[in-house]
């Protein structure tokens, strides 16, 4: 078994056999980033073929500074972004502050072990496109709004009431799905 040094030499080299044990050892996980970003899989898979094209294109680049693995995933964002500024729907996807209804809500606290992760994914696939977006690359990417900004072309500002929103949608799916629950629950116990 090859070290993960010796893997990205060989694939430096071009190597197409290292190359496939690359693909294979990251593809699942990388996916599941291109997913995050896009509604069908097939687009998810599209932007993973092409991502891994750019890996090997450019894996000269990655200079054993950090993770590879993290280097890959952001190949793998920036590679989704730059499927977003394609896509025709690129510039129906940012809601200007004003246009939104406010959404209010209490103050409450949401566990984790509350929802399998199928549906905390399921709720942050239904909301916006931008909004979506800012929320995956903010909350689960880890990136900060400026970096935001300037990888989606939109005002910091935008960024930040783009996350806001998108919290207070999925806090307002999280309460719904919770009182469908309980309904379910109470329904069960009544039998």
């Amino acid at each position: 078994m090859l070290s993960e040094e010796q893997l990205i030499e060989r694939c430096k080299n071009q190597d197409r056999t290292a190359q496939k044990v690359l693909y294979d050892k990251y593809a699942a996980q990388m996916l599941g980033i291109c997913a995050r970003y896009v509604f069908e899989r097939s687009e998810a898979e599209d932007i993973l073929q092409e991502g891994f094209l750019k890996i090997f294109l450019k894996i000269s680049e990655f200079e054993g500074r950090g993770s590879f693995e993290g280097w890959m995933k952001k190949v793998f964002v920036n590679t989704a972004i730059t499927n977003y500024h394609k896509s025709s729907k690129y510039n129906k996807n940012h809601y200007d502050i004003n246009e939104v209804q406010e959404l209010k809500f209490e103050n409450k606290t949401y566990n984790e072990s509350d929802y399998t992760p199928e549906e905390l994914s399921k709720i942050i696939h239904s909301l916006p496109e931008g909004y979506k977006l800012v929320f995956n690359l903010y909350a689960i990417e880890g990136y900060k709004h400026k970096e935001i900004a300037k990888l989606l072309e939109i005002d910091i500002n935008t960024s930040k009431s783009q996350y806001s929103r998108a919290k207070k949608l999925i806090r307002k799916k999280l309460d719904s799905f919770s009182k469908i629950a309980i309904e379910i629950k109470e329904t069960e116990n009544k039998y």
